[in-house]
């Protein structure tokens, strides 16, 4: 038996947040039923295809139940009250007072199922002057501070390449106070309403910057610190053939190995004097040989120091296949399959990996 068997979550939510924290629910072993409109979730149609639906999807939702709805109807409304009722965890992602209109809302729940725990995800939160705005991931990042921390040149700013407000403000929140719900559940016998917001739960992500502002009142800026490109012991530099050597040698142990192994000159290994006349020299040094060469140089050496690896490549690393993360898999209706998305789940409350699970296809009534 798995930690969550026992649970019956209700996901109203579509694209990312909602349906990666729900992933982590299901993985961990809940019954989770995808409350969908007519049409589907608008995932179902990103590129690339892969079978009927997206295979965007098909990670988001693999081993997911579906139910089409359509929540202005009476009898859509009457389902979803019907599940309701007996539900443990619902999570929706629409704007504050929507499910509330439709006579969903936590106040409505919480007199049908005082137990339910009823999650909501938005860019801005229920409350407060933003709540009911439009935004995405990269507003999210641009509105806290993050992304001006280290966005590069601004007439070629560097874009993120993950959807950092999406996941690590969304999802993973969303599923910390879910769990956290659970346990006061248990102790009280009631459940509440967690009100998730993904631009403000970013602020952590920067604690550094924080810390540093609100102590010294000096702000850091673009690239003016030591993760974000001040340091020369901190950086990717370019190889001959325009690979990247990525260093991370910020403790004196580490960037010692690593100023031996590049054979860098005495009088630059004081970075603290010159931190740009340094970063330059080791640009010089590395940028004269191909990645093979530095791959071979830095073997064995206990520096963090690494080549820059496509994630083509990196899905093939020995390491990462060693540990199994990318075993478990996938399968369409026409019986495809391929590895299904590595969540930050404990391989022992997951089921065995030589299971393949599906993303459900659209139902217009649960079995």
């Amino acid at each position: 038996m798995r930690p969550l068997s026992d649970l019956l979550v209700l996901d109203f939510s579509t694209l990312l947040p909602g349906p990666m924290a729900t992933l982590l629910l299901v993985e961990a072993g809940a019954r989770v039923v995808k409350i969908e409109p007519p049409s589907g979730d608008a995932m179902r149609s990103y590129p690339p295809i892969w079978g009927k639906d997206s295979a965007l999807f098909a990670m988001l939702n693999r081993g997911k139940e579906s139910l089409a709805l359509d929540l202005k109807s009476s009898d859509g409304l009457k389902q979803v009250r019907k599940l309701a009722k007996e539900a443990d965890v619902l999570v929706e992602q629409f704007r504050p007072g929507v499910m509330a209109r439709l006579g969903l809302g936590p106040i409505e729940l919480a007199e049908l199922n005082p137990r339910l725990i009823y999650c909501s995800i938005t860019g801005y939160g229920q409350t407060g002057p933003r709540s009911n705005e439009a935004g995405h991931d990269l507003n999210f990042l641009g509105d806290t501070g993050y992304l001006a921390l280290s966005s590069g040149d601004i007439s070629a700013p560097v874009q993120p390449a993950a959807p950092i407000g999406d996941i690590a403000g969304g999802s993973y929140p969303a599923v910390i106070n879910i769990l956290l719900a659970l346990e006061e559940r248990r102790q009280t016998g009631r459940g509440r309403h967690i009100d998730i917001a993904m631009s403000e739960n970013l602020f952590p992500m920067t604690y550094w910057a924080l810390a540093t502002g609100f102590a010294t009142n000096e702000w850091p800026g673009n690239g003016t610190d030591l993760v974000t490109g001040s340091s020369p012991r901190y950086r990717v530099y370019a190889t001959r053939d325009r690979k990247g050597l990525v260093v991370a040698a910020l403790e004196e142990k580490f960037w010692s190995i690593f100023c031996a192994r590049l054979d860098l000159d005495v009088s630059f290994r004081d970075d603290s004097v010159d931190p740009a006349r340094t970063m330059g020299e080791i640009a010089r040094i590395v940028i004269a040989e191909d990645a093979e060469f530095w791959t071979n140089r830095f073997s064995g050496a206990d520096c963090c120091c690494s080549i820059m690896s496509d994630i083509s490549h990196a899905v093939r690393d020995p390491h990462f296949v060693k540990r199994g993360v990318f075993a478990h898999t996938v399968v369409n209706e026409r019986g495809d399959t391929m590895p299904a998305l590595p969540i930050p789940i404990d391989p022992g409350f997951r089921h065995e990996p030589d299971v393949a699970r599906s993303a459900p296809a659209l139902r217009r009534a649960l079995d």
